[in-house]
């Protein structure tokens, strides 16, 4: 059977490549006579995936030695309540700029553990335009300014980040790490589930400046202080070994293809296929202001719900698939993380023009 084109928001397609190599070395990794599901996680040969996988993240992110890198497991949504008991210390106030679901739940999460106070949204729209947020918003008694840089679900983007001053600035990164180049140095902590843009379910990153570990609530339990899996090297108790070591073929991958630079003219190019075609399009339409449209998620609809779910499944009949949209949005979305090839994206537009033109 041949391999479809996946355009699912997560777990989402991996590049061949990483899966080819890991079919190759599911039996044996190296010569270790073993697979790496079944390795010690304190074994020299791990060790060297694991920490090799830290190193390549440093490289292909440009993170300085300023922040420690590590990998933890709970994916993002764990990180809601890790983030306030971790960083909610001293004034135990943060602010939220809510711009979809994962940032209501992060806000939701965070006012258990003090005064979450929401400084902008964009729910009076269906999430569909990114808040305008200006420095006099940030409240500089506040721990920190959490934002969620890529919204899944409703395919905006901060194009531009708030301005906090010195308010550390915190950033959930899940479905666009590694898709084009971020300064690190602007954040006090990136946070990214790896399953949409990265690699397997299972494992999450953390990018946290050095200075910001140490300071945990006291009733934080012993997993959720970050200081933990800092001293332990991400390996206070057993890590997700085996979705690490995609993890690290995918880094790999990233390199080869000549880094988050060369990935970003990549992604808007794909980007720019769909849009354009949204944008001349009588039927099909994009549901997000034009200034803060994603290049990883593309949220459309046609005017019919009945259109919306005839398309759906004629798409996947024809092996474009995973298209249907959030339930909150409706309609379809197409995720074009890195590892959809540009000719996909090609195809799914030259289907649309053919259901657009058999369906007047």
């Amino acid at each position: 059977m041949n391999r479809v084109y996946n355009f699912s928001a997560g777990p989402s397609m991996l590049p061949e490549e990483v899966l080819k190599t890991a079919q190759q070395e599911m039996l044996c990794y190296g010569d270790s006579g073993m697979s790496v599901m079944e390795m010690s996680h304190r074994s020299k040969v791990y060790e060297s995936i694991i920490y090799g996988a830290q190193d390549l993240l440093r490289e292909v992110m440009n993170i300085s030695d300023d922040y420690e890198v590590f990998f933890l497991q709970g994916g993002a949504s764990t990180q809601f309540a890790m983030i306030p008991l971790n960083l909610m210390n001293k004034n135990n106030k943060a602010d939220y700029i809510i711009t979809g679901q994962w940032a209501k739940k992060a806000f939701a999460e965070a006012s258990r553990y003090g005064e979450a106070r929401k400084i902008a949204s964009s729910e009076d729209q269906v999430f569909n335009y990114i808040p305008k947020v200006d420095a006099s918003m940030i409240h500089q008694d506040s721990d920190y300014v959490h934002i969620t840089l890529n919204n899944t679900i409703y395919g905006t983007m901060f194009h531009t980040l708030p301005e906090t001053g010195n308010v550390p600035l915190v950033a959930d990164i899940s479905s666009m790490v590694l898709s084009e180049p971020i300064d690190v140095n602007k954040f006090g902590l990136l946070y990214a589930g790896a399953q949409k843009n990265m690699g397997p379910a299972g494992v999450t990153v953390v990018i946290m400046k050095k200075d910001l570990i140490g300071n945990a609530m006291d009733c934080t339990p012993t997993m959720l202080k970050y200081e933990t899996h800092v001293k332990d090297r991400s390996m206070y108790n057993t890590p997700p070994t085996y979705a690490i070591y995609i993890c690290k073929l995918v880094l790999e991958w990233v390199k080869k293809m000549g880094g988050t630079a060369a990935l970003k003219e990549i992604n808007t190019e794909k980007a720019n296929l769909l849009y354009n075609y949204l944008d001349e399009s009588a039927m099909f339409r994009g549901t997000v202001v034009k200034e803060d449209r994603s290049l990883m998620n593309i949220p459309f609809v046609t005017d019919s719900d009945e259109l919306n779910q005839k398309f759906i499944a004629e798409a996947a009949a024809k092996g474009f698939v995973n298209l249907k949209g959030h339930r909150t949005v409706g309609g379809m979305r197409a995720s074009i993380y890195n590892a959809m090839p540009v000719e996909g994206v090609k195809s799914l537009v030259d289907f649309m023009k053919d259901f657009e033109a058999k369906n007047k």
